[in-house]
């Protein structure tokens, strides 16, 4: 019997709602039967906690006395330039920004390099920070200069506010060439010595819900440690690619735009991160609940790694040159295994993403749902997604699993 979301926040008000994480769901599944398991379980809870580049935050400072338009002028905070091109106090940092004129980073030689990332932790961990601003000066907003100290309580807001999250699979990075490579997925050693991936696999919010069903614009989620919100798809949003039977996309998919009050988060779920030899970014921490609203979405909630794969890419070639062509496909219970087998070669993993993060994000989100202090948000519209007649497997796999019950 299909359930609603409002009924699922009658139980989570009253205390009887029955909440696993993505993990704990697969076993218990295992027990009770897909169909047993849909009535009893009412939300699964995901995670994952990786470097997300194309996030940010905006802020308002607040007016000084006399006013300074920084709009259209220039300002940096830790030496880091934000975007000035809104209104006279509001601005911009983004993720992977960096010292216009100091990329080694002379105020922080510990951390190469410093950037927005390491910014956005700063101000979340209550660190006052250097900011400096040039106006053009107005009749309205004479000041020409700022030259102070600000932290996050001095701002009117402070706003995480993330393009493209949660990337629902990526590649396998490889490096065929002779020489060591320093990309996005860390250092690749030659001739294919280490291969990295990123993602949290079965417990990823995006490879639980594949074909979006219960997430979309309004959806209330975990982020950076505090609750923050689900506002669209995702900058390079691609649901049309090949899939596995279970809707699980072999190759990077769907994506997720999301927002968040700052001043409720923490470093410990925002971290700034340097790249040798690439840059800066910021990982973020990003859990999301699924509502169990019926068979079918508790189905693709029984995601396991065995049941994911994801392309094994060469990046000394394909990213250069723009052509991403695949070496071949592995699952994520390989690459979790500790070793791939590209080319009749072992070759040695490591995630970019934290596992064990993650988890930690999914029972945090379960304990906060169970406990009453987090309810379910029904999406206002949907995002896009793919084609339904994957739906048809689901409807194979249910007639299938009826039949054993």
């Amino acid at each position: 019997m299909a359930k609603t979301i409002e009924e699922i926040n009658e139980k989570i008000k009253k205390g009887t709602v029955v909440v696993l994480d993505a993990e704990e769901i697969i076993e218990f599944v295992e027990n009770k039967g897909l169909k047993q398991a849909a009535e009893k379980v009412d939300v699964v809870t995901t995670g994952t906690f990786a470097p997300m580049c194309s996030s940010g935050a905006y802020f308002n400072l607040g007016h000084t006395n006399p006013r300074i338009k920084l709009g259209g002028g220039y300002v940096t905070l830790n030496e880091i330039p934000a975007y000035t091109g809104l209104a006279a106090v509001d601005l911009f940092v983004g993720a992977t920004a960096i010292p216009e004129n100091d990329p080694r980073n002379r105020l922080y030689p510990g951390r190469f390099p410093y950037g927005g990332g390491h910014l956005i932790e700063d101000l979340v961990s209550g660190k006052d920070v250097h900011l400096t601003a040039w106006g053009y000066g107005t009749d309205c907003y004479p000041r020409g200069k700022l030259d102070t100290w600000i932290n996050l309580n001095d701002m009117n807001e402070a706003v995480l506010f993330n393009i493209r999250n949660c990337y629902q699979n990526y590649n396998v990075a490889v490096n065929l060439s002779d020489r060591t490579i320093y990309t996005y997925m860390g250092v690749l050693q030659p001739k294919m010595r280490n291969a990295t991936y990123s993602s949290a696999g079965q417990l990823s919010p995006l490879l639980n819900d594949p074909l979006y069903k219960t997430i979309g614009l309004g959806t209330r989620i975990f982020l950076g440690g505090g609750v923050g919100y689900v506002v669209g798809s995702g900058t390079q949003h691609n649901p049309t690619v090949p899939r596995t039977e279970r809707g699980v996309p072999r190759t990077g998919a769907g994506t997720l735009a999301v927002k968040g009050d700052l001043k409720q988060m923490s470093p410990r779920w925002l971290r700034g991160a340097s790249f040798t030899g690439y840059g800066a970014t910021l990982a973020v921490g990003v859990g999301i609940p699924i509502p169990i609203v019926d068979e079918e979405i508790l189905f693709y909630a029984t995601v396991r790694d065995e049941d994911i794969v994801a392309q094994v890419v060469d990046y000394s070639n394909a990213y250069p040159n723009c052509v991403p062509e695949s070496i071949c496909e592995v699952s994520y219970a390989e690459l979790k295994s500790g070793e791939i087998t590209v080319k009749g070669r072992k070759v040695p993993t490591a995630a970019l993403s934290s596992y064990a993060r993650a988890k930690e994000i999914a029972t945090i989100l379960k304990d906060s749902i169970k406990e009453g202090r987090f309810f379910l948000t029904k999406p206002v519209e949907p995002i896009p997604s793919a084609d339904s007649e994957i739906e048809f497997k689901f409807l194979k796999e249910r007639t299938k699993t009826s039949e054993n019950e």
